[in-house]
Parts: structure tokens; sequence; C-alpha cells
């Protein structure tokens, strides 16, 4: 029920991770990562190996198709996700993205060569960020890629202990020279203000939500 696959991990035997063009495309190249065969909702049900397959074919297909390619990933049909099975979009932009700044962050764990912090400018409660602690150019082109998606996926598991099942958006953003994975839970509703002015009210102080998060969170 598909469009023909444009990757298939692994290549032989049964497929772990699928990805295939989006059938309802918003800009040119746009495709569908499925993160796995299991019928899994969220993130933070997949497994360790099954993020690092995920991350592998961000890679493949970024080297397969060069460009300005954008990563992320919508759960919730309020943060715009259109199917509940885990999965993630690459979408082919004619132009980068605008490039953000390493913004001032509440750091709350390091693991790896990874950094996780909460902005202090953070838009909506809990919003974090993951980064290496060595600044890379490239976030697919690094190794750390992978375990920075193991980090966003136990992230996610801490808020939906703390909140319970919530929307999400994610994504890979550069910016400066560096590359940050960026976690936003749509835990708080989008009004005028934010979406007219850019002014958000987050009702969660940034150092807050890095000790909740910090309190048996990623570690």
């Amino acid at each position: 029920m598909t469009p023909p696959q444009t990757l298939v991990l692994p290549e032989r035997g049964e497929w772990k991770v699928r990805v295939v063009p989006n059938l309802y495309p918003a800009l040119g190249r746009q495709e569908v990562v499925v993160h796995s065969r299991r019928h899994v909702r969220s993130l933070a049900e997949l497994d360790e190996q099954e993020l690092e397959r995920v991350a592998e074919a961000w890679r493949c297909r970024v080297a397969a198709e060069p460009g300005h390619v954008f990563a992320f990933v919508n759960e919730g049909r309020e943060a715009g996700a259109s199917r509940p099975h885990s999965h993630s979009q690459l979408v082919w932009l004619p132009e980068p993205p605008p490039e953000r700044g390493r913004p001032r962050a509440e750091l709350f764990a390091k693991a790896g060569g990874l950094g996780i912090a909460c902005p202090w400018a953070s838009r909506l409660p809990y919003e974090t960020v993951i980064a290496p602690l060595a600044p890379e150019p490239d976030a697919f082109r690094s190794e750390l890629l992978g375990p920075a998606l193991q980090l966003l996926a136990r992230t996610v598991r801490r808020i939906q202990e703390l909140e319970g099942p919530v929307p999400l958006n994610a994504w890979v953003e550069h910016g400066g020279g560096e590359w940050r994975l960026v976690l936003l839970p749509r835990i708080a509703v989008l009004a005028g203000l934010e979406l007219g002015a850019g002014v958000f009210i987050n009702t969660l102080p940034p150092e807050e939500a890095a000790a909740r998060l910090k309190h048996e969170g990623p570690h």
C-alpha cells in the first residue's frame, strides 16, 4: 500500500527500517522513514538498535540524495502526525533553513560525548536540546546521531512518566558550524500570541524542567 521503497535496512532478509516517498509531499522530494516493522506509536518504544538503524537510514538517504535535507519527527495528531505508527520524515528543501546559534541552556546530563539541556528561552515546557559536547558541523555525517536519538527517546520516556502521553515535534537543526537535536513537546496550546507575534508563554521555568527531567532521567 506504499510507494516503491527508496531504502530498506538491512538490505537482505526481513526489513527493520523502510524508507518510502511521501504520497502527499509538501515540498518536492519528501520521504517517510518507517522506524520499525513493530507497530509502535512513539520513539519512546524503540530500542537502541532500532534507533541506530533510523540514524543509519537518515545518513544513507542524505548521502544518496545530497541537498538541504531537513529531518523531523511528528508524534500525535496535535503535532501534525497523520499516522500513529512511529516514523520520521526527510524533506529536501530548496534552500537551507535559517541557521540558529547554540542556545544558552540549563545542562542537566552528559552521555557519550553528548550534552542534554533545556534552553533558557524555552518556548514550551520541557523543550530540550541534545548536542555534541565538542561541536560538529553535520549531523548526517556524525557517529553521534544514533546515540542522540537514543537520548531523545529516553527523554520522551521521562516526559511521559511526568505528564503522560504527549504530542511532540523533534528535528535536526544546524547553525554556527554545529548541529543539535531539538525536542518540543506540545504540552501547551499555541494561540494567537505565539503564532502571530512569536511570543511564547512558558509556565515551566527551564531550570525546573531540567531538574524534573534529570530525576531518574537520562544519565
